[in-house]
């Protein structure tokens, strides 16, 4: 699962065939089977067009994509959310995270060791409560957690217009793919996590470098804070 999750942050449009034949060239023979059992596990799947892409609940409303063509010029215009894997030495939580795309800020984050909604929504108010700021618009993917009536309620509820990704369009919300990559290349993979609560003080204390602390050539090389608090 670890192979796996490292192959799928460098190349996520990878199927089960392709993921299955770079492991075999690094010495792990698994069969196709195996590899889709544990990517339904981990909660990912490749990014690609095809029928049924995202796991979304089809009787769930979906929302337009309403970022393309944007030009991002102020914090709070944007938030997006994501979840992703986290590996434990034995075993793996998910983590859901919120960012504002302009700033590179990351608001507020929860780990989980399903992948319920529940944790989404606490993501999701504590980022509402963190100084009394709301976004413009709120985008997220097609995933049953954020297409669910409580989750879409509460954005509504705060004034956001939701936006959500596409199906099969990677680029869609890629600042969190990006904070995936960076955390997981700088904090997780260096790791050996136990338990869930070393995974949360790990990701806790990396987040708090990541905000504070960190430089973005993007930013002009400014942390997230000092950006996403100028104003």
């Amino acid at each position: 699962m670890d192979l796996i999750d490292r192959q799928y942050l460098l190349t996520p449009f990878y199927g089960t065939r392709r993921m299955g034949a770079i492991l075999g060239r690094k010495g792990y023979f698994v069969n196709r089977k195996r590899i889709q059992r544990l990517m339904k596990l981990m909660g990912i799947e490749a990014i690609y067009p095809k029928k049924n892409l995202s796991r979304r609940r089809h009787d769930h409303k979906v929302y337009p994509y309403l970022l393309r063509g944007l030009e991002i010029a102020r914090p709070n215009q944007v938030w997006s959310t994501d979840i992703t894997y986290i590996r434990l030495e034995s075993g793996f939580v998910y983590l859901v995270a919120i960012i504002d795309w302009f700033s590179r800020y990351v608001l507020s984050w929860e780990l989980s060791n399903t992948l319920m909604t529940d944790f989404c929504i606490e993501a999701l108010n504590c980022a509402f409560k963190k100084d009394n700021r709301t976004p413009e618009i709120f985008n997220t993917d097609q995933g049953c957690q954020f297409t669910a009536e409580s989750f879409v309620s509460a954005v509504e509820s705060m004034g956001a217009k939701i936006s959500m990704d596409g199906r099969g369009r990677a680029l869609d919300n890629i600042f969190i793919e990006r904070l995936w990559r960076s955390l997981k290349y700088e904090e997780v993979y260096l790791k050996s996590y136990r338990t869930p609560k070393e995974a949360y003080d790990g990701i806790s204390r990396y987040f708090e470098f990541y905000n504070n602390q960190r430089p973005h050539q993007s930013l002009g090389y400014k942390y997230p804070c000092e950006v996403y608090y100028a104003e």
